[in-house]
């Protein structure tokens, strides 16, 4: 599989993010289920194979049950 192309920076934040949901108790399957997404959605976007725009990272919090601006104020402190 290639190496992602994306910044250390765009790393810790999908690793965030994997952490809020395994925190959260959520298999990538029950978030894709919360998202109304397939399970490919979560594992592509936690893997680096794709990206969030800023409406598909609410919905991602919002689900996570996680405060978007708290996931961006620990993106910064890493």
């Amino acid at each position: 599989m290639p190496k992602s192309a994306f910044s250390r920076k765009h790393e810790h934040f999908r690793e965030l993010l994997a952490e809020a949901r395994r925190g959260a108790g959520l298999t990538q399957v029950a978030l894709a289920k919360k998202l109304g997404r397939p399970q490919s959605f979560v594992s592509k976007f936690e893997r680096g194979e794709r990206r969030l725009d800023v409406i598909e990272f609410l919905d991602v919090a919002r689900a996570l049950r996680v405060d978007p601006a708290q996931v961006i104020a620990d993106l910064e402190r890493r």
